[in-house]
């Protein structure tokens, strides 16, 4: 579904989404880097486990919250990536501290 324009050269870090090594476009975000990994959803509803995947990209909807680094209901539209990242989908409500 979503496609990225052809390389320009730039630089690539490597994160991680749920455990699997992913390269990423420095400068990108983590819901980009998550699109154009391919992922289908970055989060499950905590009433009903619905999948959301980022919807608005700049930091309105709340679609794209995820754990990063162990931090829940982080908006991936808002987070740049940087190297060594760990990034994984969201189940249901996380509290802040987890």
């Amino acid at each position: 579904m979503f496609q990225r324009l052809p390389d320009a050269g730039d630089a690539t870090l490597s994160i991680t989404i749920d455990g699997k090594p992913v390269r990423a476009r420095a400068g990108d975000t983590v819901a980009a880097t998550l699109l154009a990994a391919g992922l289908d959803h970055c989060r499950t509803t905590p009433v009903s486990g619905a999948k959301r995947a980022p919807y608005c990209m700049m930091g309105v909807c709340f679609e794209c919250l995820v754990v990063i680094d162990g931090v829940g209901n982080r908006q991936g539209c808002l987070i740049p990536v940087r190297d060594g990242m760990a990034v994984e989908t969201q189940h249901g409500k996380r509290d802040l501290e987890r």
